[in-house]
This record gives structure tokens, sequence and C-alpha cells, in this order.
């Protein structure tokens, strides 16, 4: 069941107790029954708690919740679904203050909530990589402050992206918080997230020929005013990157901005 598609009623009345949570995700863990992680046996009984199950065969147990984002949580299952259906409906994006109220929990629990998901977004994402025609630029975001404008301004910090041009239009998008923009760490982004030998478009940056390397690098100086015709969709992207930003959290820290642009990514992702 996708959250964005059902109503909250719906979603309640399915994970109304923490243990048919636990049974949704023990389903999810093992699909075709109970698998010890140790030695492979397929047989095991529950012991304890519901979530905690003994292999018939070596003994060893194993927590359904090990491993994943609900780990050790002293938070109700029921809060953390709750908190899974907000942020997947919400297409706007939803701040830790709106969450709190919305799920009875402080801020700081919310908070620390909703970096867990995005850090579990991120992960999920982190797995594709991208293909075809890639468009690769990067962007600053940050409050306005007063003093140099451009790379290396006070208080801005870069962000790299990719985005999958299909035949014009937008494919999978990829987003990375940067220290810099240099050689190095623009091959290193595209090793991360693009595929090789693929095509990728740029701007004419010097530091962007390092992307030979791994894939067919096709650059173009542009002035200002073409650059959206030559790179349209990651400029779509950072237009609506700032936007979020300011508009869903009223600018973000540098420390956990990975934490929003894994957010921003996902639902793109899943449009």
């Amino acid at each position: 069941m996708k959250a964005e598609a059902t109503s909250f009623y719906e979603w309640q009345k399915r994970f109304a107790t923490d243990a048919k949570c636990l049974m949704h995700l023990k389903d999810l863990r093992w699909p075709t029954g109970f698998q010890c992680s140790h030695c492979g046996h397929n047989h095991g009984y529950c012991v304890a708690s519901l979530d905690r199950y003994e292999c018939a065969q070596c003994h060893r147990q194993s927590s359904v919740l090990s491993g994943t984002l609900f780990h050790a949580t002293k938070l109700p299952l029921t809060k953390w679904f709750w908190a899974i259906y907000w942020v997947s409906s919400d297409k706007g994006g939803i701040s830790a203050l709106r969450l709190a109220k919305l799920i009875g929990v402080t801020w700081r629990t919310a908070y620390r909530l909703l970096g867990k998901l995005r850090t579990a977004m991120g992960h999920r994402d982190s797995l594709y990589r991208l293909t075809d025609i890639i468009e690769l630029d990067d962007a600053l975001v940050g409050g306005k402050q007063p003093g140099k404008r451009g790379r290396g301004a006070q208080g801005k910090v870069s962000v790299l992206v990719a985005c999958e041009n299909r035949d014009g239009k937008p494919g999978y998008l990829a987003l990375e918080a940067t220290p810099s923009v240099n050689r190095q760490t623009l091959l290193d982004f595209a090793k991360r997230r693009i595929r090789a030998g693929q095509t990728v478009r740029t701007d004419g940056l010097f530091a962007n020929q390092s992307l030979q390397a791994h894939v067919t690098h096709v650059s173009q100086i542009t002035p200002p005013k073409m650059a959206t015709e030559w790179l349209p969709w990651v400029h779509v992207v950072i237009a609506n990157l700032k936007r979020y930003l300011l508009g869903t959290y009223h600018g973000t820290g540098k420390h956990y901005l990975q934490d929003y642009l894994n957010e921003f990514c996902y639902r793109f992702n899943r449009r």
C-alpha cells in the first residue's frame, strides 16, 4: 500500500497497532517466511516478543527490526508509520514542527525521525545509476549573504545536480552537497551516480573535463540566458529545489543539507 495513494483513515486502519506494523515489516523482511541470517535455515519460532525469532537449527536469534531505521526505537511503530504516511503523501515536504503536531511527539523527536527517514530515502536512491543522456551542473543554496557572489560565496553550499534527459523529458535525478566543485569532486560524483560510458552534458566549466575518465563528456560554453536551452532540466530542478528549501524549511544549515536533498530527490524520482 502506497501512502500517497490512500487516505490517512485507511492507513491508520491497516496499521492500527504496533503488532500490525510489526507483521508488515516481518513480511517485507522475510517475504517467503523466516530465514536465519546466520545459517540460512528456514524454520524458526517467535521468542520473548513479536519482533524476535530463534532459528530452530543454530538457535541464533534474529530481530525483525535489526539493521533497519526502526532498530532500538522507543517510539511506537504506529507513530513511525504515521510519520511515513505524512512524509510520503505531502508533496511539498513537511517540517519537523508540523510533523510533531500531526503525530503527537516533541519537535526534537520529529526532527530525529525525519532525519532517519531522509537518510533511508538517500540510501535507496544511491543504489540507482543514471543512464543515457544526463545533464550535470552545480548550484549554490543558502540564504542571501553580503560579500562575494557565485562559487565560494560565504554562507552558501554547493550542490551537484545530475538529471536524465529522456527525449526531452526529465528522468531520474541525483543530488549531492559538496564542499567544493573541482575536477575530483565532479569525477567522484559521476562515478557514484552515473553509469560508465553514458553521455553527460555540462557547461564550459574547466573542471568538468575530468568527467571524460568515466563518461562521454559534451560541454558547451553558453551565455547565462542560453543556459536553460542546453541544460533545461537541471535548471528547472535547481529553481524548484531552492523554492522547496525556502518554502517548506525556511532554509537549512549546511550540516543537514544532504538530508533535505535526499527527500527532494526521492520525491522527484517518484513523481
